[in-house]
C-alpha cells in the first residue's frame, strides 16, 4: 500500500486499544515466547506443530478443498505414510525434495511428510517452464521430485536437462488421491500406490528437527536475474507460527482460514497455513483465485478468516455489489499489499473486523503484523529495524561524513534495513554470493550487520509502519516479484531483439506495477512479429512476467557506467506523447499480440475499460 500522510498513529488511538490488548495479552505473550525461542535443541517446526494440532483437535478439519474434507487425524496419517515411504527410498534430513503440484491438499501432504523427515521441500513456481524451471530445479540439486499430474507437461518438456536420478521422480494424479491412485506415465513412479502399505505413526525424525534445521526452499526473484532459493528454516516456521497465527490471528479449531494464495509462496504457505495450524483450525484452499467464486467458497466451507495480497482485494472489490456482500462468516484476513484506497472500501462492504496487514520477506529477518488492528499499516515488529535515508539516483543508502548511514526523520520515509542478530539470524540463499549482497555493514557502527530489504516504509509512529514502494531492479505485479534483468534476457531471446530494458510502470486502478520493456529490433521495425513476440515470450516466462507494453526504440541510453537509465522510461511509461515519437504497443486483456497504443486506446486503457 501507499504512504498517505494522514495515517499517523497517536496516543489516543493507543488507549482506544487498551481493552483489546488486556483481552489478548496471554495470547501475545504466548506468541512472543514461541516466536523468539532460541534453544537450538528444542524440537519445532511444521511437523511438530502439526502433530501438536492433530492431539488438540483430532477428528476437527485440517484441510478442505473442493468437496473434500480431511481431519487432523487422517492429514496426519497420510503424511506419514508418504514420509516413512520416502525415508525407505533413502530421502534423510537435509536430502532436498523438489515439489512440483498445484494448489491441492496433495501439495500440502507432501510438504507436511517431507518436513517430518527433516528433509526440504524445494516449493517450484508452478507457472514456471522452460529455462526458468531448469535453473529453478538444478539450483537446489534435489535428491527427489514429486511432480504433480496437472504439470507433467512441463515437467518432461525440460526434464531432460534436469539434475535427478530418472528412479526418484515421483506422481500424484489430479484427483482424490486416497481414493484413486490413478496410473503414473512411463518414467515416474506413484507415490499414492507406492506408499499406500507405510506406516500410519509418527516418525522418530519429527522430534529430531531444530530452530536452524531448513524447512523450505522459496524462490524469489531478486536484481541479479533468474530466481534465487532463499532458504526458509524451521525456526522461521515457528516465527510465523507465533506471531501471525498465534499473537495475529488467534484462530481455534471452530474457525477456517480460506486461502486462494499460492503455496509455492511464503504467505499462502507459511502464514496462512501456519495461522490454521497454530489454532489447530480448518484450511480451505482453492487451485487458483476465481473473483465470482470466492464469497460462495467463503460460505461454504464456512470460512472465518482469509488470506489476501492486495490486488485479489481489488479484484473483489471490482465485482458488481451484491445484495448478500455482507452476509459472509469472514471476521479476520490476513495479508500484504491492501492500498489505502482498497483498505476502507473493502472492509466496510464485506464486514471484515480485523484486518492483519503484514509484512515480511522470504528470504528476510524481518516481520511486521497489524495485531493491534489499525487501519492502513503493516503493524508493528519486535525485531530492530531503522529507516535510513535514501539515494535513489545512485540507488544506496546515504552516509554522512563519518560514514555511517543517516536515519530518516521521525515520521518520514526510508530504506528499511533490519538488524542481524541472535534474535533475529539472517537465512539468506542457498548461495552465499547471493546473501552477501543483501547485508550491509558498518551502518552505524563498526562491524556491524544489517539485512537490506529493498523496500521503503513509512514510520507512522508507536513502532508502526507502512509500506511505500519497492526499490531496485524488482516491480510486483499479481502479487509477484518480478526480476527485470530476468525478463530483460529472455525479451533480448527473441530473434527479431537485439536489446531490451524492463521495468514496472502503474496502469490506473490496479495494484503493484505492469511490466514494460523497451526493446531495440534487429530489424526493421516495420517487421516485428508482434504475435509471434507475444507466443514467444508466453511460452518462455510466466504469465505474471510477460511484459504488457513495448517501446520500439532504435538505441538505448546508458550511463557512464554502462547502466541502463531507466528513470525516464518509468516516467514517460506507455503515453505515446511522452516517448519522443517512439511507438508504443500494449498486450490487452484477452489480446494474443501486442497492439499500438494510440491516443483512444491509451484512452480506454486510463479510464479501466480493459481489466489487467
Amino acid at each position: 500500500m501507499t504512504s498517505s500522510t494522514t495515517d499517523v498513529i497517536t496516543w489516543g488511538m493507543m488507549l482506544k486499544k487498551a481493552p483489546f490488548l488486556m483481552r489478548n495479552l496471554p495470547r501475545i505473550i504466548k506468541g512472543l515466547r514461541i516466536s523468539n525461542n532460541k534453544d537450538p535443541a528444542r524440537p519445532c517446526g511444521l511437523g511438530w506443530t502439526f502433530e501438536q494440532a492433530v492431539k488438540n483437535n483430532p477428528r476437527g478439519s485440517a484441510l478442505l478443498y473442493e468437496n473434500v474434507r480431511f481431519t487432523y487425524d487422517e492429514v496426519n496419517q497420510w503424511a506419514n505414510r508418504y514420509a516413512h515411504y520416502l525415508t525407505s527410498q533413502g530421502i534423510k534430513k537435509g536430502d532436498v525434495v523438489a515439489v512440483f503440484i498445484e494448489n491441492r491438499p496433495e501439495l500440502l501432504v507432501t510438504v507436511l511428510a517431507v518436513a517430518k523427515i527433516g528433509a526440504v521441500s524445494a516449493m517450484l513456481n508452478t507457472s514456471q517452464t522452460q529455462k526458468v524451471l531448469i535453473h529453478s530445479f538444478n539450483l537446489v540439486k534435489p535428491k527427489a521430485a514429486i511432480v504433480g499430474e496437472e504439470l507433467v507437461e512441463s515437467f518432461d518438456e525440460v526434464r531432460g536437462e534436469l539434475e535427478v536420478k530418472p528412479d526418484m521422480v515421483y506422481f500424484l494424479a489430479d484427483k482424490d488421491t486416497t481414493r484413486d491412485p490413478g496410473v503414473a506415465p512411463k518414467g515416474y513412479k506413484n507415490l499414492a500406490t507406492e506408499s499406500a502399505n507405510s506406516p500410519t505413526h509418527n516418525p522418530d525424525s519429527t522430534n529430531q528437527i531444530y530452530l536452524n534445521d531448513p524447512c523450505f526452499y522459496i524462490y524469489t526473484s531478486g536484481t541479479t536475474g533468474l530466481p534465487k532459493a532463499g532458504i526458509f528454516r524451521h525456526g522461521r516456521w515457528m516465527k510465523a507460527y507465533g506471531g501471525f497465527g498465534i499473537m495475529a490471528m488467534r484462530l481455534g479449531p471452530r474457525d477456517v482460514m480460506y486461502s486462494t494464495l499460492p503455496l509455492y509462496h511464503a504467505t499462502g504457505l507459511c502464514v496462512c497455513w501456519g495461522s490454521a495450524v497454530a489454532g489447530a483450525a480448518g484450511f480451505a484452499i482453492r487451485r487458483k483465485f476465481s473473483a465470482s467464486n470466492f464469497w460462495k467458497d467463503a460460505r461454504k466451507f464456512n470460512a472465518t478468516a482469509i488470506g489476501y495480497v492486495g490486488e485479489l482485494c481489488r479484484y473483489l472489490l471490482d465485482q458488481p455489489p451484491q445484495a448478500d456482500d455482507a452476509n459472509n462468516p469472514v471476521r479476520k484476513m490476513i495479508g500484504n499489499g491492501l492500498r489505502p484506497n482498497v483498505w476502507m472500501p473493502f472492509k466496510d462492504r464485506f464486514k471484515i473486523e480485523e484486518i492483519c496487514e503484514l509484512y515480511a520477506a522470504s528470504d528476510g529477518n524481518i516481520g511486521f503484523t497489524n495485531i493491534f488492528n489499525f487501519d492502513n499499516t503493516v503493524g508493528f515488529s519486535p525485531m530492530r529495524w531503522v529507516l535510513v535515508e535514501y539515494d535513489k539516483e545512485k540507488e544506496e543508502p546515504k552516509r554522512g561524513a563519518d560514514g555511517f548511514m543517516i536515519q530518516a526523520k521521525k515520521g518520514g520515509q526510508g530504506l528499511l534495513i533490519a538488524e542481524i542478530s541472535d534474535k533475529a539470524p539472517l537465512d539468506g540463499y542457498t548461495d552465499p554470493e547471493k546473501t552477501k549482497k543483501v547485508i550491509l555493514t558498518d551502518v552505524f557502527e563498526k562491524g556491524d550487520r544489517w539485512f537490506n530489504t529493498g523496500d521503503m516504509l513509512r514510520d507512522i509512529g508507536f513502532g508502526h509502519a507502512q509500506f511505500v514502494d519497492r526499490l531496485g531492479d524488482t516491480y510486483r505485479w499479481k502479487g509477484e516479484n518480478v526480476s527485470t534483468t530476468e525478463v530483460e534476457n529472455l525479451v533480448s531471446d527473441h530473434p527479431q531483439i537485439s536489446e531490451a530494458v524492463a521495468y514496472g510502470v502503474e496502469i490506473p486502478n490496479t495494484n503493484g506495477r505492469a511490466g514494460m520493456a523497451s526493446i531495440t529490433p534487429s530489424v526493421p521495425v516495420e517487421q516485428l512479429d508482434f504475435k509471434d513476440i507475444y507466443r514467444f515470450l508466453k511460452a518462455q516466462m510466466p504469465v505474471y512476467a510477460v511484459p504488457l507494453f513495448l517501446r520500439v526504440k532504435k538505441s538505448m541510453e546508458t550511463t557512464g557506467t554502462f547502466k541502463y537509465q531507466k528513470s525516464h522510461l518509468k516516467e514517460e511509461g506507455f503515453n505515446p506523447a511522452k516517448t519522443n515519437g517512439e511507438p508504443v504497443y500494449a498486450l490487452l486483456p484477452g489480446s494474443d499480440e501486442y497492439v499500438l497504443v494510440t491516443d483512444q486506446v491509451l484512452a480506454d486503457i486510463n479510464a479501466g475499460k480493459y481489466r489487467y
